[in-house]
């Protein structure tokens, strides 16, 4: 019997069979982020949905403009586009002009993703580069935050009329002392100021408990972030005053600690793909995180924790990598070792 071997395609191992490409991840995220998203709309008013809705669209834009100036093959369909506009989103106070989202969504898509080649080749996380862009360029509009409930207009500039500015709990944390008009409660709900997805670690619990159903994500990475930050200010509270367990408590649930480590630590392309090395970047991730709240002059290091980790990830990946099944060095590499 004669076979035709011109339709054999013959590809590199491993040869596994399954349903998932980058399109339903990217839409399995999407969803993940739906309740953070609806907490931060009950929180902070239509205003947070203009603000995202802003993002994504430009995102799409970005990508879609690019892609036909490079000749291309548009790759908005893959969502990812979506996902990093989202998490810019996220990432900005809602008290911010509008135009700061789709300038986010600018430097993310065009800057740091698709200058590098687009999905997969880009070796930062565009929402946190982003993030970082702005709050160098535009650090009055990142960093005043809106109390929540308060009566913002949808689509003008807020005024100091309109706003009713208040402290993070970070903030307060930073001095050393557990704020006294913000309970844990509070926290974990998401009825505190700070920038629009990360005030609800409930809401962004869930969704990482959907992703870690869907088998988007490991455990390895945002379980090793959080618990290094949760021991580490156990151990080492800023003030004697505070119980330990309130202190660790408020350093964990405050701040954008749940939104990072769930959902831009774990971010395939700029982190590591062993497991060991997985928990290598977590911990990393933690510790830089108290360093920058505890000594650092903002009183937020997620954002930047992260991004320093990412530029190590080619080295955590180097030295974590498994050995080739039969490999063994010869005795003189031994020895020079």
């Amino acid at each position: 019997m004669a076979y035709d071997l011109s339709k054999v395609v013959v590809t590199s191992s491993p040869h596994i069979k399954a349903d998932d490409d980058t399109r339903s991840l990217m839409l399995d995220v999407l969803i993940a982020l739906v309740p953070a998203l609806a907490v931060a709309v009950y929180t902070f008013g239509a205003r947070a949905l203009i603000h995202v809705v802003i993002a994504m669209v430009a995102s799409l834009v970005f990508e879609t403009i690019y892609n036909k100036i490079v000749h291309h093959p548009n790759t908005v369909g893959d969502l990812s586009c979506l996902v990093t506009g989202v998490l810019i989103a996220f990432n900005i106070p809602v008290a911010a002009p509008l135009w700061l989202s789709a300038f986010g969504a600018l430097f993310g898509i065009i800057v740091v993703k698709m200058l590098f080649g687009g999905i997969g080749k880009n070796f930062m996380n565009p929402a946190l580069g982003a993030r970082a862009f702005m709050m160098a360029s535009w650090a009055g509009f990142m960093t005043t935050w809106t109390a929540p409930h308060a009566n913002l207009p949808l689509f003008g500039n807020v005024t100091v009329t309109d706003a009713i500015s208040t402290a993070t709990p970070l903030a307060t944390l930073k001095t050393g002392a557990v704020p006294a008009d913000t309970g844990l409660l509070e926290m974990l709900l998401g009825q505190t100021g700070g920038v629009i997805g990360e005030t609800s670690a409930l809401a962004l619990l869930a969704g990482g408990v959907y992703l870690l159903w869907r088998k988007v994500i490991t455990i390895n990475i945002p379980a090793a972030y959080i618990l290094t930050v949760a021991v580490i200010t156990f151990l080492f509270p800023l003030s004697g005053d505070v119980s330990r367990v309130q202190w660790m408590l408020s350093q964990v649930l405050s701040g954008g600690l749940m939104l990072g480590a769930i959902f831009m630590a774990t971010d395939y392309v700029t982190s590591p793909v062993t497991p060991k090395g997985q928990i290598i970047f977590g911990v990393g991730c933690g510790l830089l995180t108290v360093f920058i709240r505890y000594f650092g002059g903002l009183p937020e290091g997620v954002s930047y924790s992260i991004l320093i980790m990412n530029t190590l990830v080619w080295a955590i990946d180097k030295k974590t990598h498994p050995r080739k099944f039969g490999y063994q060095l010869d005795k003189a590499k031994k020895e020079a070792q």
